[in-house]
């Protein structure tokens, strides 16, 4: 059976589990790393209660760990993330046959209330981008730059990881089309508007050419020295052209769901919109129905005689 408290037990484990989660199921650096911490903080929990095997671990243990993180003031959403994550490790625990019984299967997940995200108003993000045009006009190149950003990723709702990650090839300008690879190595391609292709055409004639001195820079975006664009300068993009059109402040991700929620709003059905922000589950692409209903009640609530 399966050792877990020695060191050299534990470096194999993790590196048997972290080659599955991104050899196997594509995630990205990143999550992969997440999911081993989480893995590590449970083993160290464990084996402080003196277990010592895999096998060990049943849903009492895992029970003893929640109540311990509980105790320790970890938030539910915490908890919740670290119960998944349990899950996950012990399917393919089971699955390799290094448990014969998954002790998740007993296990119960903490409730964890989902908050509607942040949304511009239509006229909001009208403001925003006509903000990042303006102060364009100058020819700036990181400016440029950062207009083109917004305008992208309000057109196609992409994340901004996926949008950093974006090479010149992926873009086509005829077609005002982006291809972007998303979670688990998915690749679609996403619509753009047209004041979406005006920014990236300013932004590839006017602004990546005075940035750009290696002729070796395959990426769409980039920073002032000429390397790819990181997702924290993307974000402090954001926030600082927030704060000059005078909207609420924002991060990138509130572009993507202002574009979601604008398309419901216009009468895009769901699979579309599914498709387009690349969400394994129609669930995920439902909140922006209720975003959509809460907007409606407040309109209601304000204006109709009889609310």
């Amino acid at each position: 059976m399966t050792e877990v408290c020695s060191r050299e037990a534990r470096e194999a484990l993790r590196d048997d589990y972290a080659t599955h989660l991104g050899v196997g199921r594509g995630l990205s650096p990143h999550t992969v790393r997440a999911y081993v911490s989480d893995l590590d903080h449970l083993l160290d929990h464990v084996c402080a209660s003196g277990l010592t095997r895999l096998d060990q671990i049943d849903v009492t243990a895992l029970r003893s760990w929640l109540s311990a993180m509980a105790q320790g003031n970890r938030s539910r959403a915490t908890l919740a993330r670290r119960t998944a994550a349990t899950r996950t490790f012990f399917a393919w625990a089971a699955h390799t046959g290094r448990v014969d019984v998954d002790p998740t299967a007993r296990l119960a997940s903490p409730r964890v209330a989902r908050p509607l995200p942040t949304v511009l108003g239509r006229d909001a993000a009208a403001r925003l981008l006509d903000t990042a045009s303006a102060s364009a006009a100058d020819g700036d190149p990181l400016r440029v730059r950062d207009w083109a950003v917004a305008e992208t990723l309000y057109a196609t709702g992409v994340r901004i990881g996926e949008l950093c990650n974006t090479d010149l090839d992926d873009l086509d300008l005829k077609e005002l089309t982006l291809r972007v690879t998303g979670k688990g190595d998915k690749v679609r391609v996403v619509p753009l508007g047209r004041p979406a292709g005006d920014a990236l055409e300013a932004w590839l004639d006017h602004g990546w050419p005075r940035l750009v001195s290696d002729p070796g820079v395959t990426a769409l975006f980039v920073g002032a020295r000429g390397g790819r664009l990181d997702q924290r300068q993307a974000r402090t993009a954001i926030h600082r052209l927030a704060a000059e059109a005078g909207v609420h402040d924002i991060a990138p991700h509130a572009l993507r769901h202002s574009a979601a929620t604008h398309l419901l709003e216009g009468g895009s059905d769901l699979r579309s919109v599914q498709e387009l922000l690349g969400h394994a589950s129609l669930n995920t692409t439902q909140r922006y129905t209720h975003v959509s209903a809460e907007r409606l009640r407040s309109a209601f609530d304000l204006a109709h005689p009889r609310a």
